[in-house]
């Protein structure tokens, strides 16, 4: 006759049963988050525009805990009438589908980019695109398109977090221009266009949400202090690398389990001195 399981055989059992299920759900929630970086990193530019007295540098860190790798992303490109195109972005979520969308919105924007460069009319025609594929997500983003011939700066915002902005002669402050609602939620809308013209030195840095905000510091602490260290970059010519590093590690101190995009630009202004 076979044995009869005993009590602590069978705690055993279901032990060892228990076990191999965590094995196989850690298993697949490790190759979804390897899959979803993967598709970030796929999706994001490998380089950007070189252009004489405007210097771009990025920084970008992927959530890395559980399935928090969302769909925040940066790019810069070069218009078809030769004028620089710079966005930086952040899709609703924090999953796969996310990062996905991520991918739709940098591609439809580059695209339309084709037909429309003014910040304005692009961000109108992406969002308008979004809201006929049927997709529930939403996105944040700031379109910028740079003149490197005139300095001038066009600035279009699409609910995103605004700008950190610095000079060369001391000056420094968060953007303050007006924005729309998020790509992808009402057809129809309209997007103001906020003018510049880089005339001196110093530093624009476009970032996500995660950079900046968290359980451990609100977003008004975070973007004042991206601006004091833009202030002190500025001031000491420093370059766009430099800056870029020390924001996307200021990050750490916000406490997120977010994803965080820095795009820096900076300009030596049209007598092209620091």
């Amino acid at each position: 006759m076979p044995r009869k399981l005993s009590t602590d055989d069978e705690l055993l059992a279901r032990l060892r049963t228990l076990t191999a299920q965590a094995r196989e759900r850690a298993e697949y929630q490790r190759s979804q988050v390897e899959l979803a970086i993967a598709l970030q990193r796929g999706m994001l530019p490998r380089d950007l525009p070189d252009t004489p007295r405007f210097h771009l540098a990025v920084r970008y860190a992927p959530a890395t805990y559980g399935l928090n790798v969302g769909g925040d992303w940066y790019d810069a490109f070069t218009l078809p009438d030769g004028r620089i195109g710079l966005s930086i972005g952040d899709v609703q979520g924090h999953n796969i589908e996310a990062a996905a969308f991520m991918g739709q919105v940098r591609a439809g924007l580059r695209a339309l980019a084709s037909v429309t460069g003014e910040p304005g009319e692009l961000l109108s025609r992406t969002n308008d695109l979004l809201i006929t594929l049927g997709n529930d997500l939403f996105a944040t983003c700031t379109f910028m398109r740079l003149d490197p011939e005139t300095g001038v700066l066009e600035s279009a915002r699409a609910g995103h977090i605004p700008f950190v902005w610095a000079t060369a002669d001391g000056k420094s402050g968060i953007g303050e221009d007006e924005g729309g609602p998020p790509l992808g939620i009402e057809p129809g809308t309209a997007y103001p266009v906020s003018r510049f013209r880089l005339t001196t030195g110093g530093m624009f840095v476009l970032l996500t949400d995660g950079v900046v905000e968290g359980p451990s510091m609100n977003i008004e602490e975070g973007l004042d202090q991206v601006a004091r260290l833009a202030g002190i970059a500025a001031v000491a010519g420093l370059e766009a690398h430099s800056l870029a590093a020390a924001v996307i590690k200021g990050a750490e101190q916000v406490g997120h389990e977010d994803d965080a995009a820095v795009l820096v630009m900076g300009h030596d202004g049209l007598d092209g001195t620091p």
